[in-house]
């Protein structure tokens, strides 16, 4: 049998002395099981630790293979086989015990077997039938390119604080249900007109063993949830623990398998199936709101709730359980179509299955920079004879970081700003900085490129910048096809090479590559400045890509935009004939005119006078309609309240337009004080570890948080923020309060003066007004 197919997960399997790998794919046929032949795992250590500990070794399961490998500092290394991973765990052991440096031991088996062959994502496969038809054995599989129409039923738990579940909903398009336990074991409920079918279920048992016989009908190749690695699967496992049995929803019926790391990640394994996690989803997307819940991320993108508004959800459900339970099941079913709708609208699935068949990583993995770049490059780096570096014990040295220039604070009329497109991968492109031409170049010096920190690298011997030119090209195509699944995919594949070369947990970690990128952009930001200055320009600010220009001469926007043109060209004129003059080097730099400011503001750091850093705001024309644009303001961060960002946009357009400010500052400091913005005063910071940890410094969030808890606990009920929780609260009289817990009246004077004054000090003085003199003024006339 042959085929074309998607991977959807994959394991080792070991059988007595030897190990498969297996791997479920996705096909024009239906879901297939493949298994390879016999498969060995390897690592390398030097030549001279496999002479003098040969000992050692020979008293190991392991086959020594001399070759002619050698690692980056050029140094011969040997290769050592095990039958299964088993043994390679003790290996790797007993070679940390004598303090035998072990190269590439901490590739899993099925990721090494995949990227020797080129394998991201897709592939071709060939097998025979096994006896028990479940599987094709000794399968064959080499790199293809096929995108399946996958299938997903999304997946959603209600249950107590102490895992005890009430229900659990499934959703699809072709599949609809909840699986209740009714709370006091009633054989019928009122299901008229649910939009779902209504199960019951007698207890948490028959619960499991209904959802896996509808997860094994509905047969779906993805499971969708929301922290559903985290929390619904956890308590699933929990459950299933309980009553002394494994959760089997994959496959024919394998069983589900989860493991919980130190620093508290949750790796899911159900043969057959992958889970996608849509919160991992959308910030590997590089989404961001300032709440990943649900409902805040449903309200963002969907305009949609979740059916309880109550601030004490877990009180709310439980009482629906009790009293309404069809009612809670329909807020359970609502929580995953809200996940389905997500889904749809941003189109993670298809984002997660192009960054699969760039890179190999697994579609439900999040993040996975550093992976990523090992399954691209280092089957090419051993095609070349080398194998990778080791990843520091201590994290590795801090690279230096992009170029930001001291801004020159002030109010401005008519700024450009231009900026690089994909400055790092064009600056590896360009200069060949690259793991082996890092090597290649050290060992022939002499016609190299030199970079920085004693760096130099090949012309000749290089893979990074060929594998950044393939993957631009890419990108060029998924515009001009305006596929943004595709583009964005690449974009971020390409802009994590940088952070991965200057990262502690990537086997390329190396000083010289990260450095000789971010102060090559340093130095190219810096020369970009002093060609528009010595053409008459004002460079005002520079931040890792981008130069912002101002314009003094210049009256309106049609001269701007054509000043912006004319700099672009002459920039990236400048930067081909210095390139091929100083290095002899094919320039990929390339800047481009990005946007004009009509009015343009750099703040003060508070409380000095020198400029600020990533903080700005502008006032811009795009498709004809004026646009306020805010970096690093109050008015884009989440621990402001929303008083204070709406004060912001509306005194800034203010300014940036000519018009009075008085009025309306005086306005709203009345209703403020007045209690009509109360409802916009609502503080919300996140508990960064446990509220227990906070011993030397007790913010107000935690402070508010610990009352809270007091009081709760002084009810009778479940303690709400122990642990990483999202704390609204308000500042009263007597202090930080959270919101459901307030029962002192609102400090308006601290609003004043901890919210509204700041903002109106930072830009007022450059009209020539003070923020004191405004509001005494009107509080003089009572």
């Amino acid at each position: 049998m042959s085929g074309q197919g998607l991977i959807l997960s994959r394991r080792t399997l070991t059988q007595g002395q030897q190990s498969f790998v297996e791997l479920w794919v996705a096909s024009d046929s239906g879901p297939v099981c493949l298994r390879s032949p016999a498969q060995t795992c390897v690592c390398f250590i030097t030549r001279q630790d496999a002479e003098h500990y040969h000992q050692l070794l020979g008293s190991m399961p392991v086959t020594v293979m001399p070759g002619d490998f050698k690692t980056l500092s050029q140094e011969p290394v040997t290769l050592l086989r095990t039958q299964t991973e088993y043994q390679m765990q003790r290996l790797r052991k007993a070679l940390r015990a004598h303090s035998i440096t072990a190269y590439e031991a901490d590739i899993r088996l099925p990721d090494r077997y995949l990227m020797e062959r080129f394998i991201y994502g897709s592939l071709i496969f060939q097998g025979s039938q096994s006896q028990d038809r479940n599987a094709l054995i000794n399968a064959r599989v080499k790199p293809g390119r096929y995108t399946p129409s996958l299938t997903s039923l999304s997946i959603d738990i209600e249950c107590d604080e102490h895992g005890q579940l009430y229900s659990v909903a499934l959703s699809s398009v072709s599949w609809q249900e909840v699986i209740l336990i009714p709370p006091d074991n009633s054989t019928t409920l009122n299901d008229n007109a649910l939009p779902f079918t209504l199960t019951l279920a007698k207890d948490e048992q028959d619960l499991l063993v209904k959802l896996e016989t509808s997860i094994a009908t509905a047969d779906p190749d993805l499971l969708l949830g929301w922290n559903v690695k985290q929390f619904d699967f956890a308590v699933l496992q929990q459950c299933a623990t309980r009553y002394g049995r494994s959760l089997h929803i994959g496959r024919q019926r394998h069983a589900m398998t989860l493991k919980t790391w130190s620093d508290g990640q949750v790796i899911v394994e159900i043969p057959g199936r992958c889970v996608i996690d849509g919160i991992e989803a959308l910030k590997t997307m590089t989404y961001y709101f300032e709440s990943f819940a649900l409902d805040a991320v449903a309200e963002a993108l969907l305009d949609e709730r979740k059916l309880i508004q109550d601030s004490d959800r877990l009180g709310a459900i439980k009482k629906l359980y009790r009293q309404d339970p069809v009612a809670l099941a329909r807020y359970n079913f609502q929580d995953t179509v809200l996940v389905n709708r997500i889904a749809e609208t941003t189109r993670f699935i298809d984002f997660l299955v192009l960054r699969a068949t760039l890179t190999g990583l697994d579609l439900g993995r999040p993040g996975g920079s550093v992976a990523a770049f090992i399954n691209v490059y280092l089957p090419k780096l051993h095609r070349h004879h080398y194998v990778s570096g080791v990843r520091p014990q201590n994290g590795g040295l801090a690279s230096p970081g992009g170029y930001v220039m001291s801004s020159k604070p002030g109010l401005y009329q008519h700024v450009l700003v231009l900026d690089f497109k994909s400055l790092y991968p064009s600056i590896i492109r360009t200069f060949k900085i690259d793991p082996m031409g890092l090597a290649e170049g050290l060992a022939n010096p002499d016609t190299a490129i030199p970079g920085y920190k004693n760096a130099v690298f090949s012309r000749e011997r290089h893979f990074l910048p060929d594998i950044i030119a393939s993957l631009w090209a890419q990108r060029d195509e998924a515009k001009r096809e305006k596929d943004a699944p595709r583009s964005q995919a690449i974009k971020i594949l390409m802009n994590s090479f940088y952070g991965v070369l200057g990262s502690g947990g990537c086997p390329f970690y190396d000083p010289r590559l990260a450095s000789s990128i971010t102060l090559r952009g340093h130095d190219i930001m810096q020369t970009t400045a002093r060609w528009i200055t010595e053409l008459g320009y004002d460079v005002i600010y520079g931040d890792t890509d981008s130069t912002f220009v101002h314009l003094p001469d210049i009256n309106n926007a049609a001269e701007a935009n054509a000043v912006g043109k004319k700099l672009e060209e002459h920039i990236n004129q400048q930067w081909q004939t210095t390139l091929r003059e100083k290095f002899n080097l094919d320039c990929y730099l390339e800047i481009e005119f990005e946007t004009h400011f009509d009015t343009f503001f750099m703040p003060t750091i508070r409380g000095a006078e020198t400029g600020s850093k990533k903080r700005y705001a502008g006032l811009t024309t795009r498709n004809g309609n004026q646009e306020l644009v805010f970096k690093g303001l109050e008015s884009v961060r989440s621990d402001w309240t929303a008083l204070a960002k709406t004060f912001q946009e509306t005194l800034y357009m203010n300014v940036f337009t000519g018009q009075p400010v008085e009025g309306f500052i005086r306005n709203t400091v009345d209703a403020l004080r007045a209690g009509r913005h109360d409802e916009a005063l609502v503080y919300s910071k996140r508990l960064r570890k446990p509220l227990s940890e906070y011993t030397r410094s007790v913010p107000p969030h935690v402070r508010a948080a610990r009352l809270a808890d007091e009081k709760h606990a002084q009810e009778g009920q479940p303690l709400r923020y122990q642990n990483k929780s999202q704390i609204r609260y308000v500042m009263t009289v007597q202090g930080p309060q959270t919101t459901e817990c307030q029962t002192a009246p609102l400090d308006y004077d601290h609003y004043v003066e901890k919210q509204i004054k700041p903002i109106a000090e930072s830009i007022l003085p450059l009209i020539g007004l003070r923020f004191d003199t405004i509001v005494n003024e009107q509080m003089g006339l009572f």
